[in-house]
């Protein structure tokens, strides 16, 4: 199963109060209370995942570095938005707010330094989790009573990888457009990811992640669009040099890591379209030959290339089965751009028009 490698958490958690306004730094395993809301019924269970980089300037300060930060913030502002009532919708926190929360009182917290020094050290990924829970004790099916944000950080390896094995799952649906929640990151779509998996293992044991269909099964299969994979969105490169996104909507999570690697692609040279594909396209793809790879693209992996696709019927019974052509320009390209990506944050690369960089003195 997809998952991190290589993890070193932060000592310490934060926690934000929203009705009151109020920081504080909380142990590394501070619990929930276990009758909660946000524990039996999912309530306010929103989160973020945000990339960054820890480094030493020339002057011996900490900086921290992010790329297009701003739109992780706007989502999870989103996120937090949806969870709450319109009586509530007060305490959603300003982008600003956000931000000085996570830098000014989190990162730049004195139980930090430590931390963000070692990873400065090894020149590690770091990731961001923030995170919303209902701090108050209740089992009523109710808003929130006391709708906080808490976040955690750590450094990290390894995220999925290369290679890794999928499997497309028509049988299950990851979130459903009428209710608006396939564009946000709710804790409620993820379960789903979970049992995804775990379905696509049982047609291939070393499967490590699975692409979803959307959420019309009523429709006939070939006809249902293709939309993400388990924890990530997806990029195709097809092999007249084109490299297409899906275009977002009600069922996509908008990846603030897609519109980087795109721009970086369109800068190496990529024809990138958007584009919505039915899984009657992909079959047709994988079995002409004209599907180059088909990518993973989320912000802990940034970019990976999967080495074996499995397509099947509403029986699970195989249809087509995909592998990479690595000999390709646009496979190397596909890497090529990751390692752009990251060197971004390291400051290593210049940037593309539509990407900006966000850095902080600690």
């Amino acid at each position: 199963m997809a998952g991190f490698e290589g993890v070193q958490w932060a000592s310490k958690q934060m926690r934000y109060l929203l009705d009151e306004k109020q920081f504080e730094i909380l142990e590394e395993e501070a619990k929930v209370f276990a009758v909660s809301r946000s524990i039996h019924y999912g309530q306010f269970l929103a989160f973020e995942g945000i990339r960054f980089f820890c480094r030493k300037n020339k002057k011996g300060r900490l900086e921290i570095i992010f790329l297009n930060w701003n739109d992780n913030l706007i989502r999870f502002q989103k996120g937090i938005s949806f969870n709450l009532g319109k009586k509530q919708q007060k305490m959603v926190p300003k982008v600003e707010e956000l931000e000085n929360i996570f830098i000014h009182h989190y990162f730049k917290h004195p139980v930090m330094k430590q931390f963000l020094e070692k990873m400065a050290e090894k020149q590690a990924q770091g990731y961001l989790r923030p995170f919303t829970v209902d701090e108050e004790q209740s089992i009523g099916v109710t808003f929130p009573g006391k709708p906080s944000i808490r976040a955690v950080t750590c450094s990290y390896k390894k995220y999925l990888g290369e290679p890794f094995k999928g499997v497309v799952v028509p049988q299950l649906v990851r979130a459903v457009g009428i209710n608006q929640t396939g564009c946000l990151k709710l804790g409620i779509n993820y379960l789903i990811s979970v049992k995804a998996i775990d379905a696509a293992k049982k047609i291939d044991p070393e499967a490590a992640s699975a692409l979803f269909l959307d959420d019309r099964p009523d429709k006939e299969l070939g006809k249902r669009n293709v939309t993400e994979w388990d924890s990530s969105c997806c990029l195709f490169a097809l092999r007249d040099n084109t490299v297409i996104k899906i275009p977002e909507n009600e069922l996509i999570l908008p990846s603030v890591t897609i519109q980087g690697i795109t721009r970086i692609l369109k800068k190496m040279g990529a024809e990138v379209k958007e584009t919505h594909i039915s899984y009657q396209d992909l079959i047709d793809w994988v079995q002409s030959k004209k599907l180059v790879a088909i990518c993973s693209v989320g912000t802990a992996g940034i970019l990976n290339r999967c080495s074996q696709l499995i397509l099947v019927d509403n029986k699970k019974q195989k249809l087509a089965v995909h592998q990479p052509d690595q000999n390709h320009r646009l496979y190397k390209m596909l890497s090529e751009a990751r390692t752009y990506y990251w060197d971004i944050y390291k400051q290593k690369a210049a940037i593309p028009e539509g990407i900006r960089l966000n850095k902080y003195v600690l």
